[in-house]
């Protein structure tokens, strides 16, 4: 299944366009919207935001701030919750047709699927970053969206009925997404004086390795049907891991400078 991070509706366009011009063809037209795409962000992106939230002092060069990220207790939490995590969530979409099929669901299926994922998971992203800016608290949202993103992933592996796979697929996209958000924004307070790309590209980093992990364990534990639930399973228990994980956390104290 063909998905382009930010395009959610593709993944459901995907089976219809490789069904009416090819799979050659498919990508051609993906080729052109990113093409266009990459057009429209020089074009309307700004360099850099008018200023930044809060008046804190300057952050730290690369090098210094990384072996600083790798001295806080809290980062390396949060880099294996968001190992976890991320993980996860790319190895679901990569696997998502495979993962529902012997199950007896069809690709339009699968691709409508991993649309609702998409789309609930930036509905999330519009609700719940600002509730945790509004509210003054990180580690409680990212705890509530931990919990609540297992529900989703149980139903997504066990799921029979296509209208609960896509409420399961909907709970999981929404709270799974949303959290990443709030943990970008949490790494940068709680790392400081280390430059916030750092410490989201550590985070970035340490997500792409687990889905590469995760994407080549669940077509290795592929039973003999083509059922990938064993190593879904696996990360079911991984999640259940990270809310363990999640309540070993401490509260930001540079959040009084967020900005309402």
């Amino acid at each position: 299944m063909l998905s382009i991070p930010g395009i959610p509706n593709l993944m459901a366009a995907t089976p219809f366009l490789a069904i009416r011009f090819g799979i050659p063809g498919m990508l051609n037209i993906y080729g052109a919207l990113a093409v266009a795409g990459a057009i429209c962000f020089f074009l309307l992106i700004k360099p850099a935001p008018p200023r930044p939230a809060g008046e804190i002092p300057e952050r730290e060069l690369f090098l210094e701030g990384l072996k600083h990220i790798f001295k806080i207790r809290v980062m390396i939490i949060l880099i294996t919750i968001f190992f976890i995590g991320l993980g996860l969530f790319n190895a679901i979409t990569t696997w998502i047709e495979q993962m529902i099929a012997p199950r007896g669901f069809n690709i339009i299926q699968a691709g409508t699927l991993g649309a609702v994922l998409m789309v609930s998971g930036i509905v999330g992203c519009l609700i719940v970053p600002p509730l945790s800016d509004k509210y003054r608290k990180r580690k409680l949202f990212i705890i509530v969206c931990i919990i609540f993103s297992g529900p989703g992933l149980i139903g997504l592996t066990f799921a029979n009925s296509y209208w609960l796979l896509l409420v399961s697929g909907i709970v999981l996209g929404f709270f799974l997404l949303s959290a990443a958000p709030v943990i970008f924004q949490y790494a940068a307070e709680v790392s400081y004086p280390s430059p916030e790309a750092t410490s989201q590209g550590v985070l970035m980093l340490s997500g792409q390795i687990a889905g590469i992990m995760f994407i080549f364990g669940m077509d290795y534990f592929r039973t003999e049907s083509g059922s990938m639930t064993p190593f879904l399973i696996v990360l079911i228990g991984l999640s259940l891991f990270n809310i363990l994980l999640s309540l070993m956390l401490t509260e930001s104290k540079l959040i009084e400078f967020v900005e309402d």
